[in-house]
């Protein structure tokens, strides 16, 4: 896996033959209701299957700090409950996650990590990917609130062909429908930008996947003349690792009438084939098996 910097939010990714990338969001993961073993779980299965991470914002929750409205007592680790906060979420951190800094890709900026930024005037995120780096020899990036991945993935090992997909990545905004489940935030994003062979959609706390079909027209090298094709574009939202519902009895997340969300992110894959003498490249994505 080789992960290279465009610009600020446009990074290459290169996923190898396996063409596999795992897609998480929204972990929160300095939070007591952070469920840290399933997330551990997925992680150690990325880590036993090569599969690189890209996590699309909300890394960090970080509500405790001193004059935050947003605070709660309870929402707090005994290991954060000290003098120097902020520091200690990203220094235990920093520990946690080095395990997985060989798989870890890019890290966007999630609403939490940019609150922070306005209101303490100190961006944790990129001290926690500087300091990782630092103390495992990584290479992980800090990416945008929104921004591209240029996916490259190999036909096969014994081939140089190389396919290339984009990726279109948006952490979100407002606060998702509980009817639709986020279907209008995509059929949104088709509308305001273009280019994109997949999109990913975080915030919501939904976990999806659908796949919508464009006509488009290309040129073609071989017959020197354009065609008419059908572009697919797969769109998909990926879950939290915060379990808020509980056991329904209180919280915030009650009061507002917000449903059980569904734990986990979800993994991408890109799958090759020869058809009538072109490359094809299929786009999909599932729920970690475990």
């Amino acid at each position: 896996m080789i992960v290279t910097k465009i610009t600020k939010n446009i990074h290459r990714i290169d996923l190898g033959i396996s063409g596999r990338l795992a897609v998480i969001s929204d972990l929160h993961w300095d939070n007591p209701k952070c469920d840290q073993v399933k997330l551990k779980n997925h992680l150690d299965y990325c880590l036993k299957n090569k599969i690189p991470v890209f996590v699309n914002g909300d890394f960090f929750c970080l509500m405790q700090g001193k004059g935050d409205r947003r605070g709660n007592k309870s929402d707090i680790r005994a290991e954060h409950n000290n003098a120097k906060y902020l520091d200690s979420v990203v220094e235990t951190a920093v520990e946690w996650f080095a395990p997985y800094a060989s798989i870890l890709t890019v890290i966007g900026y999630g609403n939490h990590e940019t609150a922070i930024i306005k209101h303490q005037e100190t961006d944790l995120l990129q001290r926690f990917v500087d300091l990782l780096n630092y103390k495992c020899k990584s290479n992980v990036y800090a990416g945008g609130y929104g921004g591209w991945l240029i996916l490259d993935k190999k036909h096969k090992e014994s081939s140089d062909k190389v396919l290339t997909r984009t990726l279109k990545y948006f952490h979100g905004s407002g606060g998702g429908g509980v009817v639709t489940r986020g279907e209008i935030n995509l059929t949104r994003a088709l509308e305001i930008h273009e280019g994109f062979d997949i999109y990913c959609l975080a915030h919501i706390h939904e976990n999806k996947a659908t796949d919508v079909v464009r006509e488009a027209v290309r040129f073609n090298n071989g017959s020197h003349n354009f065609e008419q094709i059908h572009r697919n574009v797969h769109l998909m939202i990926t879950g939290t690792y915060k379990e808020e519902f509980g056991d329904g009895s209180s919280g915030w997340h009650l009061e507002r009438n917000a449903p059980i969300k569904y734990i986990g992110g979800r993994i991408l894959t890109l799958t090759s084939h020869l058809k009538n003498n072109e490359y094809e490249v299929l786009v999909d994505s599932i729920k970690f098996p475990l």
